[in-house]
């Protein structure tokens, strides 16, 4: 009897005819972080789980509800529920802190939680993010989310709004708390039992709780700016300063706390209501303590992180453009043994130029192979036979056109790149496919 294995439930494939989508979201990422003088960092899937109890906070959803944790022997392993975490440790494992400040990294990882699936919110997650430390200036706050809007606005997302928090440092906070405590405990009883934990270590958290309930008996509950400290006020203001002279348009937020228990001072996000309850697609801030609450030296540190699946969501939905996807530059069509083995020799070369080429693997007859050309989207084909290696030449097509061109076999073949006509139809192809991967120049 076969078995019908299928994916986890809250986990997606993505399938060759979508990568060029995912492509698109990595590239510019990648490319407009390093503009800002970021560098790519890799660290492990999975870290020793104390590092999330550590950081996260034990009170959040994601470590009490949410965290994959496996025992291997006498180890126990956490999967990363989130990157800051395994990228602050990888920072301070390898030295990097210790290095000129700031120091900026990025990266592009997947996540998990063990959540209820839904639209944009998946079990298995893939998130870019970044990290900068060593800056305790709101300059710096404006400099990572004017990223963050660079990115956005690259790809061509639109009815974005960034909205901006400060939830002050660990002195204006504690008197945050007891204000808080002394709004919901009159009306404890009527809370869910999570929030009924944090009422008594973190009632922060209860302004992110989802519950409907919860949020209704939240709605008038003291606000975070009016409890602010001098520094932390002093901080913010010129933050929005900074957002004003960029001309970054921002709401002030007071309901933004973010999920995780680690981040002091700034707190942002980015939202769209494109994609319904799941609307934040980049949601970040500052994390003075945490370097120091992981054993380094004390050390001012921001970063945030966005969502891929969610601006895929919103992309699609905006109906963005995206690199078209790379397609197969030449396609040989081959009669015979003999003219299979020539567009072999052929498309080696052709590979090793820098091209996308394919020839007939099936045992497929002319007229097929011709319908698979087509299928796969090939701009130029070329039929190779016997009449073909007897004259030592055969005729290039353009697919789209009809045009054809005569070009020789006998020679070694990427000498026709120099041929005029050949190098302007290779310009087309590289132009028409918008190709990140594309060879220029001396890159061939």
């Amino acid at each position: 009897m076969a078995i019908n294995i299928k994916r986890p439930n809250g986990t997606e494939d993505v399938l060759p005819k979508d990568i060029h989508k995912w492509y698109t979201i990595e590239k510019i990422a990648r490319e407009t972080a390093e503009s800002y003088g970021f560098g790519e960092l890799r660290f492990p899937t999975f870290e020793n789980t104390d590092l999330f109890l550590r950081s996260v906070g034990e009170t959040t959803d994601v470590v009490q509800k949410e965290m994959y944790t496996v025992k291997a022997k006498e180890t126990e392993f956490t999967l990363r529920p989130e990157g800051t975490a395994g990228a602050i440790r990888a920072m301070l494992q390898n030295g990097l802190l210790n290095e000129a400040m700031p120091q900026r990294i990025f990266y592009i990882i997947s996540c998990f939680r063990h959540e209820r699936p839904q639209a944009g919110r998946l079990r298995e997650f893939h998130q870019f993010g970044l990290e900068m430390a060593g800056s305790s200036s709101p300059a710096a706050d404006a400099e990572v989310i004017s990223l963050a809007k660079n990115i956005l606005d690259r790809l061509g997302l639109k009815k974005i709004e960034l909205h901006i928090n400060s939830i002050g440092c660990p002195a204006c906070r504690a008197k945050y708390h007891e204000a808080l405590r002394a709004y919901f405990e009159p009306r404890k009883d009527e809370l869910c039992d999570t929030c009924k934990e944090r009422l008594v270590k973190n009632p922060m958290r209860l302004l992110d709780c989802k519950s409907p309930e919860d949020r209704e008996i939240a709605k008038d509950a003291p606000v975070i700016l009016d409890y602010l400290c001098e520094e932390c006020s002093d901080h913010f203001a010129k933050l929005k300063k900074y957002l004003d002279n960029a001309k970054i348009s921002y709401i002030v937020d007071p309901k933004i706390v973010r999920g995780l228990d680690y981040y002091t001072k700034t707190v942002f996000e980015f939202i769209t209501t494109e994609i319904g309850a799941q609307g934040t697609v980049c949601g970040g801030g500052r994390y003075d303590g945490l370097i120091e609450q992981l054993g380094g030296q004390p050390t001012p540190a921001l970063g945030f992180g966005m969502g891929i699946e969610r601006l895929l969501l919103v992309m699609d939905k905006q109906q963005c453009d995206y690199l078209a996807p790379k397609k197969c530059d030449i396609y040989f069509a081959t009669m015979g043994d003999a003219a299979l083995e020539k567009a072999m020799e052929l498309v080696k070369d052709l590979r090793e130029f820098g091209y996308r080429a394919e020839y007939d693997l099936m045992g497929r007859g002319i007229k097929a192979q011709m319908k698979y050309a087509n299928k796969i989207g090939a701009v130029y084909t070329m039929v190779i036979g016997d009449n073909e290696l007897n004259e030592g030449k055969a005729r290039l097509k353009e697919m789209e056109s009809g045009e054809e061109k005569e070009m020789l076999l006998n020679e070694k073949f990427t000498a026709n790149f120099e041929n005029e006509y050949f190098n302007k139809v290779l310009d087309v192809i590289d132009e028409e496919n918008h190709s990140m991967f594309a060879f220029t120049g001396e890159d061939k």
